[in-house]
C-alpha cells in the first residue's frame, strides 16, 4: 500500500460540521479514485450530531425528534461530538473489495491505541467496532433489584431502555459491568475506494448516546478512554498514537482481493 497521508481537519473550537466533512470526504474520494492523491485519512472532531447508517430502524432514533443526518455508510445510528476522535480513511483497495478485512484493520489499529493507554479492548463476534468486555453475566449486579435472568432487554423485543430509567442507559454500562463499545466503525466502499470510518470515544459526554439505541444494540453500552481510566484524556494525547498505529497497520497490510467461491461445473 502507498504511504498514508493524514489530514487534521479541525478539533475543539475548530470542530468540523458533519456536512462539511462529508463533502470533503467525497472530494477526496474522487481524487483518490483518479489516483491524483495517495491514500488519505481525515481526522477531526464534530460538533454534536446524530448520524444514521442505512440499516437504522425508526425505533432507534431519538424519541424527542432531535434531527438525524441520514448517511450512505453501513451500520446504524450513532452520535459524534466533542471528545470523540473521528477518522475517515479514504483508501483504494483491490477489487473485489474485502470489506470485512478493511474493518478488521481499523479495529486492530484502535485496539493497539487503547492498549497503549492501558485499556484492554477486543472484538465481539457479530458486532463491529472495539469493545471493553464486561464481567460474566452471573457476576454482574442486578438491575432494579431483579435477577439478570429477567433482564427485559434480552427477552422483550419492544423494551426501550430510554424509557426505563438511568439503570438501563448506555452511558452507565460500565457501572453495570456490561460489554461496552469504545470505538464504532461504519464504512462505505464505492468504486473500490473506502469512505467513512471510525469514531473513538476519548473523553465525550456519553449521555448523548442515551437518547438513541447506539448502533441498534440494546443489551450493551458505550465507554470512553477517560471513563475506563478514571482520569482525563485529551484528543491531543490520543491523536498521534492513533496516527502511528493506523500507519503501521494500514501501510503494512498485505492487501488481497476478496476471494469469490465459484460453483463447480
Amino acid at each position: 500500500m502507498s504511504e498514508l497521508r493524514f489530514v487534521r481537519m479541525g478539533f475543539g473550537t475548530e470542530a468540523v460540521e458533519y456536512q462539511t466533512a462529508w463533502d470533503e470526504q467525497r472530494r477526496v474520494h474522487a481524487a483518490r479514485f483518479a489516483d491524483e492523491i495517495p491514500d488519505t485519512v481525515l481526522l477531526l472532531e464534530h460538533p454534536p450530531v446524530y448520524t444514521a447508517g442505512r440499516r437504522t430502524a425508526d425505533s432507534e432514533r431519538p424519541l424527542d425528534g432531535t434531527p438525524v443526518i441520514d448517511v450512505d455508510r453501513g451500520g446504524k445510528i450513532t452520535w459524534h461530538g466533542p471528545g470523540q476522535l473521528v477518522g475517515y480513511p479514504i483508501q483504494k483497495l483491490p477489487r473485489p473489495v474485502d470489506v470485512v478485512a478493511h474493518v478488521r484493520r481499523l479495529e486492530e489499529a484502535l485496539i493497539r491505541t487503547c492498549a497503549e493507554f492501558g485499556v484492554e479492548t477486543t472484538r465481539v463476534e457479530g458486532r463491529s467496532g472495539v469493545w471493553v468486555l464486561g464481567d460474566p453475566v452471573e457476576q454482574r449486579p442486578s438491575l432494579g433489584g431483579l435477577s439478570l435472568d429477567f433482564d427485559p432487554r434480552l427477552h422483550d423485543e419492544e423494551f426501550d431502555p430510554r424509557m426505563n430509567g438511568p439503570e438501563y442507559a448506555p452511558s452507565n454500562a460500565g457501572q453495570r459491568r456490561e460489554d461496552r463499545k469504545i470505538a464504532a466503525i461504519g464504512i462505505r466502499v464505492a468504486k473500490g475506494v473506502t469512505m467513512h470510518g471510525f469514531a473513538l470515544n476519548v473523553n465525550p459526554d456519553n449521555r448523548w448516546f442515551d437518547r438513541i439505541i447506539p448502533c441498534g444494540i440494546r443489551d450493551a453500552g458505550v465507554a470512553s478512554l477517560a471513563g475506563e481510566l478514571g482520569r482525563d484524556v485529551t484528543i491531543a494525547e490520543v491523536l498521534p498514537v492513533v496516527e502511528r498505529h493506523l500507519r503501521d497497520v494500514l501501510e503494512n497490510a498485505d492487501l488481497k482481493p476478496r476471494e469469490i467461491e465459484r460453483a463447480s461445473a
